[in-house]
Formats: C-alpha cells, sequence, structure tokens
C-alpha cells in the first residue's frame, strides 16, 4: 500500500507563493511519474503540473511559467513551487503518483489566494 501526505498549503495574497510537497511512502515498487492536479467544487478535477521519473514535465496552460514541478525520485518526493498566484488558482490540491498500472492520490491540500 502507498500513502501520500501533502503538506505547504494555506492562505496566500495574490501575487505571493507558496511550495507544496508531496511525500510517498509504503510499498513502491517503480514510480513511473508524480503529479498535481486541483479541484474546485462543481468543478472537475485537472492536470497542473506532472514529472516523470525521467525528468519529462507537463504543465496546465494556466500555470505554465509561475508553476515549477520538480521531485526528488530517490525521496519519493515531488515539489511543487507555484509563484504570482492568482485567485484562480485556489483548490484543493491533489498529489498523483502513478506507478503502473495503478494511481494513488493523496488526500489534498487546500490553496487558498486571497482577491
Amino acid at each position: 500500500q502507498v500513502q501520500l501526505v501533502e503538506s505547504g498549503g494555506g492562505l496566500v495574497q495574490p501575487g505571493g507563493s507558496l511550495r507544496l510537497s508531496c511525500a510517498a511512502s509504503g510499498s513502491i515498487f517503480s514510480i513511473n511519474a508524480m503529479g498535481w492536479y486541483r479541484q474546485t467544487p462543481g468543478k472537475q478535477r485537472e492536470l497542473v503540473a506532472r514529472i516523470t521519473s525521467g525528468g519529462r514535465t507537463n504543465y496546465a496552460d494556466s500555470v505554465k511559467g509561475r508553476f515549477t514541478i520538480s521531485r526528488d525520485n530517490g525521496k519519493n518526493t515531488v515539489y511543487l513551487q507555484m509563484n504570482s498566484l492568482k485567485p484562480e488558482d485556489t483548490a484543493v490540491y491533489y498529489c498523483n503518483l502513478g506507478s503502473y498500472p495503478r494511481d494513488y492520490w493523496g488526500q489534498g491540500t487546500q490553496v487558498t489566494v486571497s482577491s
């Protein structure tokens, strides 16, 4: 079993920064990718950023240039540096870990950007 624990969420003013962390633990044989998704009430969960074990990254257009995803594969940890935050970034952010063919999810961490 795999457990993902997110941290770093909170309240921040527009233009501010937050850094999210997600540490994975448990019976992990191999990690294909880790990423961050976000969801607001009444909206679908959307991909924010994702990084493969080989270092390839993908970003949502809405965050590209502002957010940076990174990882420490040895620690099974992924980070999301969020800069120039906007009110529209307010959401619950979920960590995702892909270990083919399974996906694991964290419980989510609230990010609130005040307007």
